[in-house]
């Protein structure tokens, strides 16, 4: 009903204005008529209702008086020039001005001098009356009109929305955004060009070769993908052409969701961060991603973080009999645990296959309470996500990052050894090859002891190595996401700095599938596509947040980048390999390297002068037993012990 309202308004608002103004001109006339009607009434207590009535004469002299007196005034006093935009105490006085002045001449004719048969009254009531309803048929109009009025003036200097795709999804969307009143659409963009021309709904669908001309001539700040069939290759090809201007891209949810109810067609959101990637993702083989999960005991380790939590997604999506939740943070391992709760009982309507869900608030490095998890659960297969990522905080911080970044994980590899896990998933990192950081040299000492353990053992030792994970709490584009939120600047270590992306939920898929394939030591390395300059990623997010750079070319730019030095213990090229070539395995996204390792007699004894130094709080003896160690590790020459 009230849309119906609003929408009347707009057809009276669109109507021409002189053709407005004589409408609210007759209006006025019929309302004088009708006060001295209603005038005559109250003086006598009855209508004057036939032309054999004594009053019907003087009924008509008043009548016409009224209308020969107020038209002029009314039209002296402006109040048909802008009536819609009068408002509050401003039409008011206007429409006092007048019907005074008004009032004052029909209360000398019929009042002061008198007309015959005419009561004396009535040149009294009757401007008292016109005044109420004249103001309050401003009031009205303001009211009804004002809202609509200002929202036409709102709508016209708005900034237009195309919507990209002109096939079901986006006319669903384009006649959802049709009822409110914050979008002003002005039209489609297609790629089939025996569309371009069409009118749809009203709004014509254009090339999107000619955005560059449409985004000025018609005020566009903003596009819509309207696409959620197309694949990532065909997606990064749109990408490609909408990057080439600077306006908001926004998404509506894939079809997949839609097809599951998991949102509506307006739910319009920002680009996923893995549209920014160049490459398609490859199906995961099943059978692969079945293989250790199904049916089995499964213990995700950092289960509350980045991968770790999108491993135990997937994992519960392929029906474990029981997925032990490890996390040391509280706040982390509830959110995760929460979210499972309700995957849980989704899959459960669908499904007869039940999953129990363990969360296990503890440290990895806390033998005896895994030790009491390993011996009540028994767990087949284990996904060691645990770990501290942040280079420069670990690099502050070394002791606590050998600890839980190698200690941890000797510890839980010597209980799987104990309890003869089947197979045990280390979650390692590019930055663990010929490290510069002291976390890249944690994560290295990891994978050394996975490699020893697994030539002394029925388990299968396996080692998933790959670069950086696109939206992550470590990864630079949320970071990225609320510096341009901000206004700026964005901030980049380094303008030469690359890095390897890839999605989170792609790595956590590839690394399932990588432990099924391993035949135990295996040191696999995930294809993370060609390596990306982050001042690119820094460009595509601020072009695609609709705003532009700031530099030297175009100084007046809305965000500036802004170099400002490398971190502790940052590297400016990442590298998955230490030596040789990868060989290609069953998956073309994973690969094997083959690399050198220390027996575990030998490692032991290192290990053992490592904990010393650990325990002793020695940093550089710290540093110096890894640079040993480490192949290839060189260490931050500066020192953080005082800071």
């Amino acid at each position: 009903m009230a849309f119906t309202i609003y929408k009347l308004a707009d057809s009276v608002l669109a109507i021409p204005r002189h053709i407005k103004k004589l409408i609210v001109l007759f209006v006025d006339m019929v309302l004088c008529v009708l006060t001295v009607y209603v005038a005559f009434f109250l003086r006598l207590d009855y209508w004057v209702l036939s032309s054999n009535t004594t009053f019907f004469i003087p009924l008509i002299w008043a009548c016409l008086a009224s209308l020969l007196l107020a038209v002029p005034i009314f039209i002296f006093f402006d109040l048909y020039r802008a009536i819609f935009r009068y408002s509050g105490l401003p039409a008011l006085k206007t429409v006092l001005k007048a019907v005074s002045l008004y009032g004052v001449l029909y209360i000398t004719i019929f009042t002061v001098i008198g007309l015959n048969g005419v009561p004396k009254t009535i040149g009294l009531l009757q401007p008292i009356l016109l005044f109420l309803v004249i103001g309050a048929s401003r009031a009205f109009a303001n009211i009804w009109l004002g809202g609509a009025y200002l929202n036409i003036l709102k709508l016209s200097n708005m900034p237009g929305v195309f919507i990209y795709g002109a096939g079901s999804a986006g006319r669903g969307l384009a006649a959802t955004l049709t009822h409110r009143r914050d979008t002003k659409l002005v039209g489609f963009l297609d790629d089939d060009s025996k569309l371009h021309g069409s009118i749809i709904d009203g709004l014509r669908i254009y090339s999107p070769d000619e955005l560059t001309h449409l985004i000025k001539h018609l005020n566009v700040n903003e596009i819509l993908l309207a696409i959620p069939s197309l694949d990532r290759n065909e997606r990064n090809k749109v990408l490609k052409k909408i990057s080439q201007v600077n306006v908001h891209v926004r998404t509506m949810p894939a079809l997949r969701n839609l097809v599951q109810g998991k949102g509506a067609i307006d739910d319009l959101t920002e680009l996923d961060v893995d549209d920014l990637l160049l490459r398609d993702v490859v199906k995961a083989d099943e059978n692969l991603l079945a293989k250790n999960v199904t049916g089995r005991v499964v213990l995700v380790t950092g289960a509350g973080g980045s991968i770790g939590g999108e491993l135990s997604r997937q994992i519960t999506r392929l029906f474990p009999s029981v997925i032990i939740l490890v996390d040391h943070s509280e706040y982390a391992l509830y959110q995760i645990h929460q979210e499972l709760i309700g995957l849980v009982s989704d899959l459960e309507n669908i499904s007869n296959n039940k999953v129990t869900l363990l969360p296990i608030l503890g440290s990895v490095t806390d033998i005896d309470c895994m030790d009491k998890v390993f011996a009540l659960w028994r767990p087949n297969s284990i996904y060691h996500a645990a770990a501290y990522k942040h280079v420069p905080m670990v690099e502050i911080n070394p002791f606590e990052g050998v600890k839980n970044n190698a200690f941890g994980t000797r510890c839980m590899v010597d209980l799987s050894l104990k309890y003869e896990v089947s197979h045990f998933v280390l979650v390692s990192t590019d930055k663990a090859v010929r490290p510069t950081s002291v976390m890249g040299a944690s994560k290295r000492l990891a994978e050394l002891i996975l490699q020893a353990a697994d030539h002394q053992s029925n388990t299968i030792f396996t080692i998933v190595r790959f670069g950086n994970v696109l939206a992550s709490s470590g990864s630079v584009i949320p970071k990225f996401r609320q510096q341009i939120t901000q206004g700026g600047p964005v901030t980049i270590t380094d303008l030469r700095m690359t890095r390897y992306f890839m999605t989170i939920p792609e790595a956590a898929q590839l690394v399932i599938q990588a432990g099924a394939i391993s035949s135990g030591g295996d040191v696999f390395l995930l294809d993370m596509g060609e390596p990306v300059k982050i001042i690119d990623l820094a460009h595509q997010l601020i072009k695609l947040s609709g705003h532009s750079v700031k530099d030297d070319i175009n100084p007046y730019g809305d965000i500036e980048i802004r170099e400002i030095g490398s971190r502790p213990g940052e590297k400016l090229y990442e590298e998955l390999l230490i030596e040789g070539s990868p060989e290609t395995t069953v998956h073309p996204r994973i690969f094997k390297s083959y690399e050198k390792f220390i027996h575990m007699k030998e490692l032991k004894e290192h290990l053992m002068l490592i904990e010393q130094a650990i325990v002793s709080n020695e940093r550089l003896l710290l540093i110096n037993l890894l640079q040993k160690l480490i192949l290839g590790y060189r260490p931050y020459n500066e020192s953080y012990e005082d800071k």
